[in-house]
């Protein structure tokens, strides 16, 4: 048994091979973990971006309502107005800007039949 031993110490068959072995898959490993440096630089880039696109985004809405008169002056049909102004916190990216909503006066008379005089 130790002739055997002394045998496969001193074997030196496939060293060259296995040391280049050993070089290859330290180079790939050093180039794999540069490459997973850059992946996780991009990820990182972009889930910042999209959490700047949600912090912008303004959820404020108005509604303004609406009144449809007859023609002696008391109203035919009428819708109140609604809305909610979004307030301002702290992960919003940009201050909030509130934009004023008119609504479209209605001219018409109406249509025929509906009691409009």
């Amino acid at each position: 048994m130790v002739r055997n031993f002394g045998k496969l110490f001193g074997d030196e068959a496939g060293f060259v091979i296995s040391a280049e072995l050993v070089l290859v898959l330290t180079i790939a490993v050093l180039a794999m973990v540069v490459g997973l440096t850059a992946v996780r630089d991009s990820v990182t880039n972009e889930l910042n971006d999209l959490a700047h696109a949600f912090g912008s985004v303004n959820q404020s809405y108005n509604v303004v309502g609406l009144s449809k008169p007859r023609n002696y002056g008391s109203a035919h049909a009428s819708i109140a107005g609604f809305g909610f102004n979004d307030n301002a916190d702290d992960c919003d990216c940009k201050p909030i800007q509130m934009v004023e909503v008119g609504g479209k006066q209605d001219s018409s008379s109406g249509a025929a039949g509906e009691g409009n005089y």
